[in-house]
């Protein structure tokens, strides 16, 4: 499985970025990278950058981002958007093919690296997160951040749970017995209908020390609004939608909850170390 494993739910994915599940998390992600960013102007690369979401609203604060996305049909729906925005910020971001497998060999990076290095939502369809973590390791600048969100395999039964599918829970609960909780690469299928694997806090940690990057922080993303159906609007009222908000992003950074987030955003600093990463 590569990034390519995307395509079969692609047309869905872009249907559904208007709805709530999607917008927390878009807007969660928004909120905890500010906290870790240097200021603007700083370089950014977004790999993975689907429809440029996070890439767009960087680079209206002043960043200057290269978004880097293997999908045709996601990077057009990048440029629709990006042709909506000023000037100024049209001018910040550059939209290049490629992708994880291809950062080493993509002529427009040659030799640069950045002070935030982004891969967002990509990990759960790439068969091996360690090589994934070395190549966006190789772009970032000492004392950069690497920032990947992923689907957190501590929560799969709890995931379960908040749909009522507690067949399902039980199912997984069962093999966390058999196994343990440290067993690699949960997989399942996500809404999208696509194959996919799930990560270990503890196991991306370490992959992050292999990158000489040391743990900054992690989050846990929709600890409660993963439990709605996929096709669930934002709520009318700008108000609720705020309250929804701040009690994921409270719930994401606190103990024991940001445990039960389905997904996990994780953000590293590269220290100086010996050479580069291999």
């Amino acid at each position: 499985m590569t990034e390519a494993g995307f395509d079969a739910g692609r047309d869905r994915w872009l249907d559904r970025q208007g709805l709530l599940r999607n917008v927390v998390r878009q807007e969660l992600v928004r909120r905890q990278l500010e906290v870790h960013l240097a200021l603007p102007p700083a370089s950014v690369l977004d790999v993975g950058a689907g429809q440029g979401t996070q890439a767009i609203h960087l680079a209206r604060q002043g960043y200057e981002v290269v978004a880097v996305e293997p999908d045709p049909q996601m990077r057009a729906a990048c440029e629709d958007a990006l042709a909506a925005e000023p000037a100024a910020v049209r001018g910040r971001i550059a939209v290049l093919d490629g992708s994880l497998e291809t950062l080493d060999t993509m002529a427009a990076l040659e030799g640069r690296t950045f002070d935030a290095v982004l891969c967002h939502g990509v990990l759960m369809y790439v068969d091996d997160p360690n090589p994934a973590l070395r190549a966006l390791g190789r772009r970032v600048h000492v004392d950069g951040i690497v920032s990947v969100v992923a689907r957190n395999a501590g929560a799969m039964a709890w995931r379960h749970v908040l749909r009522g599918d507690f067949a399902q829970a039980r199912t997984v609960l069962d093999e966390v017995d058999r196994s343990g909780w440290d067993r690699r690469d949960p997989r399942y299928t996500n809404e999208l209908g696509v194959g996919c694997r799930a990560d270990s806090l503890e196991r991306l940690g370490a992959f992050f020390g292999g990158i000489r990057c040391s743990l900054e922080y992690w989050y846990g993303i929709r600890t409660f609004t993963d439990g709605v159906a996929v096709d669930t609007p934002v709520p009318e009222d700008p108000g609720e939608l705020a309250e929804i908000l701040a009690v994921e992003e409270r719930l994401g950074r606190t103990e024991p909850y940001r445990r039960m987030g389905t997904l996990m955003h994780l953000v590293g600093r590269r220290g100086e170390g010996r050479g580069p990463v291999l």
